[in-house]
């Protein structure tokens, strides 16, 4: 059994059909990327399987179990943790206060402790900015804060939208090394990201979305050799 499966997935907003019947499974320890261009339907997939937007019809279960039953806010003790497009860090609180908010739902003080360490030692940032307003960090250090609150929900799922936007290439590049640490760790992890070569770097597989349709599932490295892809998503003519 899969970690996470989705069967039949559909989604809508208002009169727009956004996923037209998706199917795609992410097995425990892997890194899988969805690819594809604006508006294909990656963040509505991890919106679906995080909660926000139900179902319509379509299954995802996480483990066996059916994850429509429960609210998105009851996810995260599910296993079940996203780092936002835009990170959506919250600006007014310092960094150590937005990583304590990661772990609302946990009452292990010891493990709560043990865990920042583990995050400030895959951010080193986040140690030496930790008093600091996180609406005051660069653009690259919300982001390293946003996967450190996620990461402190001790979540099974992780659930990436774009990491890597709107970022200088060498942050990127930090960006998705600390991803394949995160995996290294034993935290699997579902990827979107418009950098479709270095989503694939990392990624053990992945699926191509167009226009709410999975077109192209295959292994990274056999995607990445893929005509289409190469021509659609690696700038490769």
């Amino acid at each position: 059994m899969a970690l996470l499966e989705i069967n039949n997935l559909h989604a809508y907003y208002g009169n727009i059909h956004a996923l037209k019947g998706i199917s795609l499974t992410v097995e425990e320890g892997e890194i899988v990327s969805l690819i594809g261009g604006n508006g294909a339907g990656k963040t509505t997939t991890l919106r679906s399987i995080s909660g926000l937007i139900p179902p319509k019809p379509g299954a995802i279960t996480l483990g066996g179990e059916d994850l429509s039953q429960y609210k998105a806010h009851h996810l995260v003790s599910k296993g079940v943790a996203m780092v936002p497009e835009g990170r959506g860090v919250f600006a007014k609180l310092t960094v150590l206060e937005n990583l304590e908010m990661g772990a609302f739902h946990r009452t292990d003080k010891d493990g709560i402790a043990s865990d920042l360490e583990r995050i400030y030692k895959l951010f080193p940032r986040l140690a030496e900015r930790k008093k600091q307003l996180a609406g005051t960090m660069s653009g690259g250090e919300q982001q390293m804060l946003a996967m450190g609150r996620a990461m402190m929900s001790r979540p099974n799922l992780l659930l990436l939208d774009e990491p890597s936007m709107g970022l200088a290439p060498v942050l990127v590049e930090a960006i998705f090394d600390t991803v394949t640490e995160i995996n290294k760790t034993g935290t699997t992890v579902l990827l979107v990201e418009q950098n479709a070569h270095m989503a694939l770097q990392v990624a053990h597989r992945g699926y191509v979305l167009q226009t709410g349709a999975i077109v192209l599932s295959d292994s990274a490295k056999e995607l990445q050799r893929n005509p289409m892809v190469q021509k659609a998503y690696l700038g490769i003519e």
